[in-house]
């Protein structure tokens, strides 16, 4: 039941005709999958990478106290896994309807980053070309950040009615959250918002976030000339 302005009940109007069928129009897919096998290599670089990056560092940042690597995708120990991640990213574009046949994935960012205790990730995008973002998950003790993708249609978000239950995932949501576990490895497209709340734990949380672009495939090279004819 309802209420109309003059406070009157008025019965809610129930529809008994055909069914509607949705459409979903503009669809926002986040992919997700559990890559347990790759933890201990990854373990074992990022350790070595973040050791060297603090002998660089003086005092850490007090308002956001993480600690980022340089690029790892080209060691030899993160061989598979970067293989993996590009190739998926690859496989994602293509199904998702883009030409991809004469295009290739390729790394613009691959670092880890190490998050302390009330560290955080703002509400952000990747330009500059990416197409792909995502992460591995490394080191996720318990109360560590968890990630956050918002709404990408700003008109929807500007309009939205409040939830009816905001524990679910549904069309009314703004925000869906994931719960990293080591080992968990995530795509989204690079337009897609995301961020990462406060990290509560004591000890550090370590991922690794990468961006995917895309590039031309090399073109063919001519074919040589027989030898037997004259260039004139």
């Amino acid at each position: 039941m309802c209420k109309s302005p003059d406070e009157t009940i008025v019965p809610v109007q129930t529809y008994s005709g055909p069914q509607l069928e949705p459409v979903f129009c503009f669809p926002t897919a986040v992919y997700t999958i559990k890559l347990p096998q790759y933890v201990d290599a990854a373990k074992t670089v990022v350790t070595e990478a973040i050791a060297e990056k603090k002998k660089t560092i003086k005092k850490m940042n007090e308002i956001y106290p993480l600690i980022m690597t340089d690029n790892l995708h080209t060691d030899p120990r993160m061989a598979n896994l970067a293989a993996f991640i590009g190739q998926t990213a690859w496989n994602i574009l293509n199904g998702q309807g883009y030409a991809m046949q004469n295009l290739s994935t390729y790394f613009t960012e691959f670092w880890c980053q190490e998050h302390h205790k009330h560290s955080a990730m703002e509400q952000h995008v990747h330009g500059f070309g990416s197409q792909v973002v995502g992460f591995y998950f490394i080191d996720v003790p318990k109360d560590s950040s968890v990630v956050l993708f918002h709404d990408p249609k700003a008109g929807k978000v500007q309009l939205n009615l409040p939830e009816a239950d905001i524990n679910q995932a549904s069309f009314a949501s703004n925000i869906i959250n994931f719960i990293p576990e080591p080992g968990l490895c995530m795509f989204a497209p690079a337009w897609l918002a995301h961020s990462f709340t406060r990290h509560a734990a004591n000890k550090p949380m370590r991922f690794i976030h990468f961006n995917i672009s895309v590039q031309m495939n090399a073109a063919p090279t001519a074919c040589p000339m027989p030898s037997d004819v004259e260039v004139i």
